[in-house]
């Protein structure tokens, strides 16, 4: 029988040095994975304090990688602990301009100014000829 822990036991270990998640209803000690984790430990560390199976799952974990927690798991999370799931609001960012006017018009100037410059060439070396004839 395995240990039932709160989410409040489990939030408690949120450190480098002692890090829990919570993942498919069961509780992982992932402190001597953080330095392997591929994604890096701040990656994990996000996740810990609350119910990090979307973020598991959301990444595609290989085969392999789900065999590899059987080495990490504790217990089991008491489920009524975890908070009921929360309407996700997209932080706050800056306006993103998709068209990317000022990079367009510097591709734009930077194909036109040396057409014009030769354009401008051509017409005086014309005009250079004419006047000598």
């Amino acid at each position: 029988m395995s240990k039932v822990y709160t989410l409040e036991e489990v939030a408690k270990h949120s450190s480098k040095d002692d890090c829990w998640l919570v993942i498919g209803g069961k509780v992982y000690d992932v402190t001597k994975f953080l330095e392997d984790h591929p994604g890096g430990d701040d990656v994990l560390l996000s996740s810990t304090g609350k119910d990090a199976t979307d973020d598991f799952e959301d990444v595609g974990h290989s085969t392999t990688a789900r065999a590899m927690m059987d080495e990490y798991l504790l217990g089991e999370i008491d489920s009524s602990t975890i908070p009921a799931k929360t309407k996700y609001v997209p932080p706050k960012q800056p306006h993103y301009n998709q068209d990317k006017t000022p990079e367009f018009i510097i591709k734009i100037l930077q194909f036109l100014v040396p057409l014009a410059i030769l354009g401008l060439a051509v017409a005086v070396r014309i005009y250079t000829k004419s006047e000598s004839a």
